[in-house]
């Protein structure tokens, strides 16, 4: 299989923890691209016409995106049910958790491009904090959940490891600690398994 992928991208770390969670890591080749919101990557738009990662192509050609469909697919390939439960209880479960915890991640980058990317005279402010109130509720409602998050491991934990570790990456100034005690100690732990430790991002070249 191949990868296309950035190294600070967090919907590709869900996808490599996933990967590394399923023991699936060595048949993927990563395929190094340089996407970005204005300036895309013809060579991920011939694949993906969002032009967009992760976009994995499977070993017979199939094309596969977003993250949710790539890590749902390596789950298949592990045998099924591994990070996507079959009970439904739990299925929904870890699916409304991945929801929020993408919800989170596309607030964070849409926030931050907006400093990044806009003119600073064209910087909508009102619009850049209604992302950053979406953060600050995505929050609130993981600290609820916290307390039965426990050692488990699906797509709902995973996802949400993911978007808290790339707070710490993009915001660090952002305390988003604060109030969130159970959240925090459960992050910490749960940052020490190697899907989460070996995928910390970066600004590596693309």
């Amino acid at each position: 299989m191949k990868l296309y992928f950035s190294p600070a991208s967090p919907y590709v770390r869900k996808v490599l923890a996933s990967a590394i969670e399923l023991d699936l890591e060595h048949r993927i080749e990563r395929v190094p691209c340089s996407v970005h919101v204005i300036r895309r990557d013809v060579n991920v738009v011939v694949h993906n016409p969002l032009g967009q990662v992760p976009t994995l192509i499977a070993d017979d050609g199939t094309v596969l995106y977003d993250s949710r469909v790539v890590c749902e697919y390596l789950d298949t390939l592990a045998g099924g049910h591994r990070l996507f439960p079959l009970p439904m209880d739990r299925r929904y479960r870890a699916l409304t958790e991945q929801a929020a915890s993408d919800g989170l991640l596309d607030a964070a980058v849409l926030a931050r491009q907006e400093l990044t990317l806009r003119p600073a005279d064209k910087v909508w402010e009102p619009w850049r904090e209604a992302q950053i109130a979406k953060i600050v509720s995505a929050l609130d409602r993981m600290q609820q959940w916290s307390p039965t998050f426990g050692d488990r491991v699906d797509i709902g934990t995973l996802t949400t490891a993911c978007a808290i570790g790339y707070l710490e990456f993009r915001y660090a100034d952002f305390d988003w600690r604060s109030g969130r005690g159970t959240l925090a100690d459960w992050f910490e732990s749960f940052a020490r398994r190697p899907s989460i430790a070996r995928t910390v991002p970066g600004e590596r070249p693309s």
